[in-house]
């Protein structure tokens, strides 16, 4: 079965409270799942983003996927998990190893980038992740001045 995964994460300062999301959809363009999970209080954008990844990757498999592609909206993730892209950062090394053993249970993968607003659905679900947790989005308005 060939699945599209659609994974975003994100995180509310950068480090902060963050979390992750997946969208799947079978080869009809039909939802067959949504996974959302709260990452914690002290993640980074990327670190979410790659949480995202793992976590499309892992619901996928479950249900018994033999092939994904893999859109996401960041550049960064695709061409680091593609290996186009050295990685620095030795814990994101370590998901990236994680996303590369989960992969290889697959009997075919692809990954690319997309850009952010075909990626609606996955972000919506981070940001419900994160405002049930308490985490609103805020706002900053300046005060109204005459003067």
């Amino acid at each position: 079965m060939r699945l599209k995964l659609f994974a975003d994460g994100g995180s509310r300062g950068n480090p902060g409270p963050a979390a992750c999301g997946a969208v799947l959809y079978d080869s009809a363009g039909k939802v067959v799942a949504e996974v959302a999970e709260f990452l914690g209080e002290n993640f980074t954008n990327n670190q979410a983003e790659y949480a995202g990844v793992l976590l499309g990757i892992r619901k996928a498999l479950s249900l018994k996927a033999t092939e994904i592609a893999i859109y996401l909206d960041s550049k960064l993730v695709v061409e680091q998990v593609s290996g186009r892209w050295k990685i620095k950062d030795l814990k994101i090394r370590k998901v990236v190893e994680k996303i590369h053993a989960e992969l290889a249970r697959l009997d075919k993968w692809e990954i690319s980038h997309i850009p952010r607003e075909k990626n609606s659905a996955a972000d919506a679900l981070v940001n419900q992740a994160l405002d049930f947790r308490g985490y609103r989005k805020t706002i900053y308005q300046q005060p109204f001045s005459r003067f």
